[in-house]
């Protein structure tokens, strides 16, 4: 799909969708006039936006290359967003091409590109369902057919859990998951935070203020408990960019913190 060609049924394009912004601002095209005009304003507020978007892409493909390194086969991607190459399937699959992944997102736009992406392999599928509904996602008839919870598996929330405001909505999403989850299974969170330049993270507050979706930007301590029940890789949870960098990258006023935990017995 190009830039505002005829939706498909059940597209809403008069609101500026997270997927549909995310989309854009990596460059994209799967977005609205209303998304790159949202997405316009909170650059305009907030430089370090983009940067920040493609510092979480390369957080998702390290973390996944160490959890197939790790003998993780399986994977589920929760809040995955428009399909955006290299996808979670394609990172392990160059460690281990029998991985399995569960792509999760509630937006109707993203299971229209991940049912044609992902069509021809059975060995991928694609869920529309509600992060806030976490049981039904765990007793999806789809997610069971490809996850085994009886052997490790890797849980990808990248970019997600700040949709979901407050300590205990977002604790709770991911304490269901977690129950299900082996010893040896990996745990994979980044989220924008409220630590760095107190003034970038005044401005993203303010340009996101009255936006579709709120936003809860939160600090390492409000973070880590996350990841109780599993213990965090080297080094830890940290800036994404600090996060077993390949190269250097440019530092910003907003951080995004970040890390991988492996679930202990």
């Amino acid at each position: 799909m190009s830039h505002d060609q005829s939706p498909p049924d059940g597209i809403d394009t008069g609101t500026p969708h997270v997927a549909r912004v995310y989309d854009y601002v990596l460059g994209g095209k799967n977005n609205y006039a209303v998304d790159r005009e949202y997405a316009d304003r909170i650059v305009a507020q907030v430089p370090d936006y983009p940067v920040l978007a493609r510092a979480n892409r390369l957080f998702l493909s390290r973390s996944v290359e160490l959890m197939a390194q790790a003998g993780i086969r399986q994977f589920i991607d929760l809040g995955a967003g428009i399909p955006t190459s290299p996808n979670v399937h394609e990172i392990a699959r160059e460690t281990a091409p029998e991985t399995r992944v569960v792509y999760v997102d509630n937006d109707p736009i993203v299971s229209v590109h991940n049912d044609v992406l992902l069509a021809t392999d059975s060995r991928l599928t694609s869920i529309r369902a509600d992060l806030r509904e976490p049981e039904s996602i765990l007793a999806h008839p789809d997610l069971l057919r490809l996850i085994d919870f009886d052997e490790p598996v890797g849980v990808l929330f990248i970019a997600v859990l700040q949709l979901f405001p407050g300590a205990e909505e977002p604790a709770r999403i991911v304490r269901a998951f977690r129950e299900r989850m082996v010893e040896g299974s990996h745990l994979a969170i980044a989220q924008p935070s409220a630590e760095g330049s107190q003034e970038a993270v005044d401005r993203a507050r303010a340009a996101l203020a009255g936006g579709p979706v709120a936003v809860d930007l939160r600090r390492h301590e409000e973070i880590l408990p996350f990841f109780d029940g599993f213990d965090l890789v080297e080094p830890g949870l940290v800036d994404i960019t600090k996060w077993r960098p390949r190269m250097e990258a440019p530092s910003t006023g907003m951080i995004v913190l970040g890390g991988v935990g492996r679930r202990s017995a």
